[in-house]
């Protein structure tokens, strides 16, 4: 025998209903994201360490900013980082799209090959190159067995060499990703448009830049976006190039790399640490605003 639902029942039923399906992925949301966010937050004006609480010290972590001379390093590290990654991502995408976009016997084979760097794990491909590139590795043994070189170039040893390494390895491993989003984009722009202007006499590069950039300017701005956050977070490259150790006297580290060493091991200083994290959201923040706004200027 079926029992009735009475209008009220439903009524709340359909109320609770969507709320316990959302339930988990908000506690989820809660209890791995806004916490851990709110927990930083506090700890920043703090002197907290693994072992102790510590107390409210106000201003204090982010005055000894103004002295920390590793926190220097890593933020002109960083930005230049960002500065090299952006134009190189933003293009060299693009152009690698408009290549493998035609449709000729083979192109899927170049397609495979360029997203395969992309499905690696980055710490297996930063182990391959620090390999490759070490005094014994592979590019400096073939230098100096064809005269190119007297000696072994120090790519991870020297800070700025270490650098341009690592978003050498950054650029390689990306090309792939964004070449797929611009793919997508690119079947969104209307091919009326580049037989209008090749009736009217323009050629492939005219083409390109009068009407395939125009087309994909949305999808350019999302990609700096992303290359802008992904540089200034950069830490595997970094880290495994270096061996850990951040370069020659650590000078070659990233901020997210100088976050992650006050705040590893017993003695590590959290309070400082949760600092330099609020630090590096306001530097992230900064470029995407920035990109919002030319982005309405532009509409």
């Amino acid at each position: 025998m079926t029992v009735p639902v009475l209008p009220a029942q439903g009524a709340l039923r359909r109320r609770l209903t969507p709320w316990l399906l959302v339930a988990p992925a908000a506690l989820w949301l809660l209890v791995f994201n806004v916490w851990p966010s709110l927990n930083t937050l506090v700890l920043a004006f703090t002197n907290a360490k693994p072992l102790s609480g510590g107390h409210f010290t106000g201003l204090a972590n982010f005055e000894r900013m103004l002295d920390d001379s590793q926190l220097v390093d890593a933020l002109l590290n960083s930005i230049v980082f960002m500065l090299v990654c952006l134009p190189v991502l933003v293009l060299l995408p693009l152009l690698l799209a408009v290549l493998v976009e035609k449709k000729i016997p083979g192109i899927t084979f170049f397609r495979t090959a360029f997203y395969t760097p992309v499905v690696a794990s980055a710490v297996v491909v930063a182990l391959i190159w620090s390999w490759l590139l070490s005094d014994r590795g592979l590019i400096n043994g073939l230098a100096q067995a064809l005269g190119v070189l007297q000696g072994p170039l120090p790519f991870l040893t020297d800070r700025w060499l270490l650098v341009f390494s690592a978003i050498t390895l950054t650029v390689w491993k990306g090309l792939g990703y964004y070449m797929i989003i611009y793919l997508s984009a690119l079947g969104n722009v209307r091919r009326e448009l580049h037989e209008a202007a090749a009736v009217d006499g323009a050629g492939p590069v005219r083409r390109f830049w009068s009407v395939t950039v125009p087309g994909v300017r949305n999808t350019m701005l999302l990609i700096s976006v992303l290359v802008s956050v992904s540089a200034l977070r950069v830490f595997s490259e970094l880290y495994v190039l270096s061996n850990g150790t951040g370069g020659p006297g650590g000078r070659a580290m990233s901020l997210v790399m100088l976050i992650q060493l006050y705040s590893r091991g017993f003695y590590g200083h959290f309070g400082y640490a949760s600092a330099l994290s609020l630090l590096l959201f306001v530097i992230t923040i900064g470029p995407m605003l920035l990109l919002a706004r030319l982005n309405r200027k532009a509409s």
